[in-house]
């Protein structure tokens, strides 16, 4: 019981109770991962056979971290746990049953890419506009769809639903649905929603398979509860109801992601599900100064919606808090890297401990330039992952097709890469002939003759039988010769290998870094399967956390405030907070959405251990024109006594009017007049006065160079629109007919307006 000797009281109850249902609420750095680990070691201490336990994560590094800590309590009992993401542990359930829903057990998973291709393909098809109809707005809507369960059928008998799509003018959406979902069903293919939608259709058809789960796990855990979506809520609340031993972790004080369908209230509301729930609060802050604790403290009581706790931390005070204001955003990115340097001067820090926070990816330009020109090394996270490379992409193409020759999206991929004569005409061809006899395309290849008319027999023929000796040699080999086999027969290694430009030796190491993964793979002992089909699985099943690579490199960390959830540097800073800009000006128009953005800055805060800069401009490129930005209202939410106030020395060019020191005056005394701090009752939830934010009066708006109105029939809902004078706004609402159709604007600083198209002159920003 060494193990628990190091938990503080309310983690040491947290791993000690473990039967019936259990909430942990985990405040930021207060040893989350610890307790979850030590409570399924505990729960194999006192008995429990490891393969009754589930263990739920949102990244595959998460499992993988916390089954090496459970391994160091319990040994070898860590490897029977069932721990893992959702998609992937319910990817190998549905291997095990899939035929009981008509899929095959080598079914492929589409990634995005896959997913969107084949939308095109199918608007395409449907001689739909693909600027109405964009690949990305389809994806998203059946995305939607399926995280809420609604089926393709559903969706076309929902009237609600149909009115919403025909009011956006894209009437044609549930077909396009249904298409999709015949697509891929044809294709034995899911693509990523599909792994929690068809395991809630076969946990809900099949009472039997329910059955067999919920007697297999009868203890669950559930790591950041608070970013479940319904299909994920759904699937727990199934599975844990013979039972009732499930134990939620997280905090709603992160939930950050309701753009990719979280549901804050699954957390929120857990008691109603659960009423004999047993609570245990973390609000011990392990990571961050007490500075910068109660910085985050006095930002998120501005939420009315949330769960009542006290963060503290016993760490050093620390440093006030820095917040500098710049007068462009050039200055701003010269500020933050002049910054780093002189950190790393007087403390000794690595570059590894520093992190540049932005609400958008945009940002990150005028970061990058003033790192560069300093010559202090950074990377960017987020981008290009290893995996979406084209060349990689390709010969996993090959991969895929090997499992399952069914598989369209990979067909199309490389049919004809390296070149073999079967373009885009042999192609459509190829698919028309599969959808007029109703069968796939891979037996359209297999027997060209019988469907096909032409002189292309011969190399469809070859195509075929290729593939074919792909699948016979995966039989026989393990999954590095798999690998290596199909990318010498294939032609790809021959062909990226005769490629003398930079960019062609560049993408042939791509392909010798796949077969060294794959070949590294092929040799772990951790695992009983090390085919390359099981490999495909792992990667399909990679999440934006898990692709990043690098982590532990000397470089200044570049990256969104969604992309830092879970990390943590000494020193943090969090720029760009700006009214519009963060909080986006998208969150603006509801409660809800401006809570999220304020628990967005929530999390940004607490990555940081040592120290937290805030910083803003005041004028930044927008849409091609500069304007003038006003300091976020986040700022105003912080108590003045945290923080240190720093406005930069301009440039002759930047500013003109006040001097410097007026500046910083004039700042700091606006500041401490709009602050009015929380007030709390030692024998009550806190509760909070919440500040007057100073008023953004709207100055006049300068109309964009060349500005030119669009025409009454060009807009619709959720546009971006720029008027002459009341500046850019956001589409709230369409109503009435051509030529007197009313919209509903929002502008910033002005609220909604009214206004009829054909007199209002608004010019379409996006």
């Amino acid at each position: 019981m060494d193990y628990l000797a190091g938990l503080n009281p309310q983690q040491r109850a947290a791993v000690e109770n473990t039967q019936g249902p259990v909430m942990i609420v985990a405040g930021a750095g207060s040893g989350k991962t610890r307790v979850i680990t030590y409570r399924v070691a505990h729960l194999i201490q006192k008995g429990v056979d490891a393969f009754n336990i589930l263990v739920l994560t949102f990244t595959n590094k998460a499992s993988k971290d916390m089954r090496e800590r459970i391994g160091k309590v319990v040994g070898g009992e860590a490897k029977n746990i069932w721990m893992g993401t959702f998609h992937s542990v319910f990817a190998k359930i549905l291997r095990v049953e899939a035929e009981k829903i008509g899929y095959p057990s080598n079914f492929t998973i589409y990634d995005t890419d896959d997913s969107k291709s084949l939308i095109r393909t199918i608007l395409k098809e449907m001689q739909l506009d693909d600027k109405l109809y964009a690949a990305n707005v389809v994806f998203n809507r059946i995305s939607s769809a399926k995280n809420n369960l609604v089926s393709y059928a559903e969706y076309l008998e929902n009237d609600q639903i149909q009115a919403e799509d025909a009011g956006n003018k894209r009437p044609l959406l549930g077909l396009i649905y249904e298409t999709y979902a015949k697509r891929c069903y044809k294709a034995g293919a899911m693509d990523f929603d599909d792994l929690l939608f068809k395991t809630n259709v076969l946990l809900k058809n099949h009472p039997d398979v329910l059955n067999k789960y919920q007697q297999k796990f009868k203890y669950l855990m559930v790591d950041e509860y608070q970013d479940t979506n319904f299909s994920q809520y759904t699937i727990v609340k199934k599975l844990a109801a013979a039972y009732q031993n499930i134990c939620v972790v997280g905090d709603d004080a992160q939930s950050i992601y309701a753009f990719r369908g979280a549901n804050i209230q699954n957390i929120l509301n857990f008691e109603r599900d659960y009423p004999d729930l047993k609570v245990y609060k973390l609000e011990q802050n392990y990571r961050s100064t007490q500075n910068i604790v109660e910085v985050a403290n006095s930002i998120i009581a501005n939420n009315k919606n949330q769960l009542e706790k006290n963060v503290f931390s016993d760490n050093e005070k620390g440093d006030r808090i820095k917040v500098s204001r710049a007068f462009t955003d050039n200055e701003e990115g010269k500020l933050v890297a002049e910054a780093i340097i002189q950190d790393r001067l007087n403390s000794g820090l690595a570059h590894k401990d520093f992190a540049i926070l932005y609400r958008t990816n945009a940002q990150s330009r005028a970061m990058e330039e003033a790192l560069r020109k300093l010559n202090v090394p950074y990377k960017i996270y987020g981008g290009l992952s290893f995996y979406q490379r084209k060349e990689v992409k390709d010969l996993i193409a090959y991969f895929r097709l090997t499992f399952n020759p069914a598989d369209e999206e990979a067909i199309k991929r490389v049919i004809n890469y390296p070149r073999r004569g079967l373009g885009d005409t042999t192609i459509e061809k190829i698919s028309v002939a599969a959808d007029k006899h109703d069968v796939t395309m891979w037996q359209v290849i297999c027997n060209p003759q019988d469907y096909i008319a032409g002189r292309i027999a011969n190399q469809l023929n070859d195509f075929a039988v290729m593939v074919q000796s792909f699948t016979a040699e995966a039989k026989k080999l393990d999954a590095y010769e798999t690998a290596l086999y199909i990318a010498q027969h294939s032609g790809i290694l021959k062909e990226l290998h005769t490629d003398d430009s930079v960019e062609g030796r560049s993408r042939y190491e791509n392909i010798q870094e796949l077969l060294n993964g794959i070949k590294e793979f092929s040799e772990r002992e951790d695992i009983e399967d090390r085919s390359l089909a099981i490999f495909m699985q792992d990667i399909a099943l990679l999440t934006n956390d898990d692709r990043q690579n690098d982590k532990d490199a000397d470089t200044v960390s570049l990256m969104t405030i969604h992309s830092a959830k879970g990390l943590e540097f000494k020193n943090v800073f969090i720029v760009g907070l700006e009214e519009n800009l963060f909080p986006s000006q998208m969150s603006l128009t509801s409660r809800t959405d401006l809570e999220e953005e304020r628990r967005l800055f929530y999390v940004a805060i607490t990555r940081a251990e040592k120290k937290l800069t805030l910083t803003y401009s005041t004028s930044r490129y927008r849409w091609g024109t500069l304007t003038s930005c006003e300091p976020s209202r986040f700022i105003n939410e912080i108590n003045p006594s945290y923080l240190e106030l720093e406005v930069v020395k301009p440039t002759k060019s930047s500013f003109g009017g006040n001097s410097f020191e007026n500046e910083r005056k004039s700042w700091s005394q606006q500041r401490e007049s709009t602050y009015k701090p929380k007030i709390t009752s030692p024998t009550s939830a806190p509760t909070t006065i919440r500040p007057k934010t100073t008023s953004i009066l709207p100055k006049a708006h300068i109309p964009t160079a060349g500005f030119a109105p669009n025409a009454s029939n060009e807009f619709q809902n959720g546009m971006e629109v720029e008027h002459e004078k009341f500046g850019f706004g956001k589409i709230v609402n369409l109503e009435g007919k051509l030529p007197d159709i009313k919209a509903t604007v929002f502008f910033q600083g002005l609220g909604n307006k009214q206004l009829l198209l054909k007199f209002a002159k608004l010019r379409i920003v996006k």
